[in-house]
C-alpha cells in the first residue's frame, strides 16, 4: 500500500502559536479603552464623536479600497479599528469631522492598502496620517481644546489654546502650566490620547502581561528621553518629569513604536530603535519649531528599521565571515 501522506517543509520558524491577528488587535483595542474613557471624561461627547468617526471611516476605507482592488476583505482582522483609534487619539477633540475622515483615508488607503495591506506598510498608518494632517492643517492640529469643558463637549472652538508641550522647554516649565498630577491623571488640553498618562500606562501593562508587546522599546524610549532631558535641562527634575508625562510620549512609546510591522524584531534592534526615537524626540522638542516630536521620531525610526535589523541580525550557527574564509583558504594553499 502506497503512503499518500506528504511531508511539507516550510520556512522557519516552525514554532506554533495560538495568537492570531484578530486576537492581537483585540488586545490592543482593550488596552486603548482606558485612554478613550479618560478623553471622554475630560472633553465630553465631542471626543467620543471623533473616536467613532475615525474608527468608522477607517473600517469603511479599508472595506471599499479592498473591494476596488478586488482583494479579500480584511476588516474582520480589526487592524482598521486599531488604526482608527490611534488616529483619533492623535487628534484634538475640536478637529472638524471632515479632517478626521481625510486622515482615515490617508492612513488606510494611501499608507496601508497601496503598499499591500497589513504587514506591508513601511510606516505606521496613524502616525503617517497625523504628520500629513499637521503639515496641511497646522492650526487645526496644534490647538487642543482645553480640559474642563461642559460635558456635552460640542462648543469647543472658542476654548482652544497652547497644549502642555508648549509650556516646557530648555528653560524649564513655564508659570501657569498644568501640574504633574493633572498630567498623570488627566485634566489637560491636547490630543485625545495625551490627556492621561495613567490610562496609557494601564493599557501598556495589559499588553505586556498579555505578551502582545515587548517592554524593550517603550522602556528604552522613555528612559532615553529622561536621560537626554536631564542633561539638556540642567538636571531640572521637575522639567524632566514634565517632558515624560506631557504630550504623546507614552502613547507613541507604548502603542505605536511597538507596531509589529514597522519596528525591529531583534532585541538589539529594539534597543537601538528606542534610543533613536528618544534622541530625535528630544531634539525636536527642545530645539525644533514644533513642541512635539514623537510622531516624527517614530516615522523616522520606521524608515531605518531595515538597517537596525541588518546591523543586529544574529549570526547563524556555523557561519564563517568572509575574511576568515579567505584567510583559511590562503593558509590551506600555503
Amino acid at each position: 500500500m502506497i503512503d499518500t501522506k506528504k511531508l511539507t517543509v516550510s520556512a522557519s520558524p516552525h514554532q506554533k502559536s495560538a495568537d492570531t491577528t484578530t486576537g492581537i488587535m483585540r488586545d490592543v483595542i482593550i488596552a486603548l479603552v482606558p485612554a478613550g474613557i479618560a478623553a471622554v471624561l475630560v472633553f465630553g461627547l465631542r471626543a467620543l464623536a471623533v473616536i467613532v468617526v475615525s474608527v468608522v471611516s477607517c473600517v469603511l476605507a479599508e472595506f471599499l479600497s479592498r473591494k476596488a482592488m478586488k482583494k479579500e476583505d480584511t476588516i474582520t482582522d480589526l487592524s482598521a479599528v486599531v488604526t482608527g483609534l490611534l488616529l483619533a487619539y492623535n487628534l484634538p477633540s475640536n478637529i472638524p469631522f471632515w479632517i478626521v475622515v481625510l486622515g482615515a483615508v490617508i492612513a488606510i488607503v494611501v499608507i496601508k492598502q497601496m503598499f499591500g495591506g497589513i504587514g506591508q506598510n513601511f510606516i505606521n498608518p496613524a502616525l503617517g496620517a497625523r504628520v500629513i494632517l499637521m503639515s496641511a492643517f497646522p492650526g487645526r492640529m496644534s490647538a487642543g481644546a482645553f480640559a474642563g469643558l461642559n460635558k456635552s463637549g460640542w462648543d469647543v472652538d472658542a476654548l482652544t489654546g497652547a497644549t502642555p508641550m508648549g509650556m516646557v522647554g530648555l528653560d524649564g516649565v513655564k508659570e501657569g502650566a498644568p501640574t504633574l498630577s493633572e498630567l498623570f491623571f488627566g485634566n489637560v488640553s491636547g490630543c485625545l490620547g495625551e490627556v492621561s498618562a495613567i490610562a496609557l500606562l494601564l493599557g501598556g501593562i495589559y499588553l505586556m502581561v498579555r505578551k502582545v508587546i515587548s517592554p524593550i522599546i517603550p522602556c528604552t524610549y522613555i528612559a532615553t528621553v529622561a536621560i537626554f532631558c536631564m542633561f539638556a535641562q540642567g538636571f531640572d527634575m521637575y522639567a524632566v518629569a514634565y517632558e515624560l508625562l506631557a504630550g504623546g510620549l507614552f502613547l507613541g512609546a507604548i502603542f505605536m513604536a511597538t507596531d509589529y510591522t514597522t519596528s525591529p524584531i531583534t532585541k538589539k534592534g529594539k534597543i537601538i530603535a528606542g534610543i533613536f526615537c528618544g534622541v530625535v524626540t528630544c531634539i525636536i522638542r527642545l530645539w525644533g519649531s514644533l513642541p512635539e516630536g514623537v510622531s516624527f521620531s517614530i516615522i523616522l525610526m520606521n524608515v531605518f528599521v531595515p538597517y537596525f535589523e541588518d546591523w543586529t541580525a544574529p549570526t547563524p550557527f556555523g557561519f564563517v565571515k568572509e575574511k576568515k574564509q579567505k584567510k583559511a583558504k590562503e593558509e590551506t594553499k600555503a
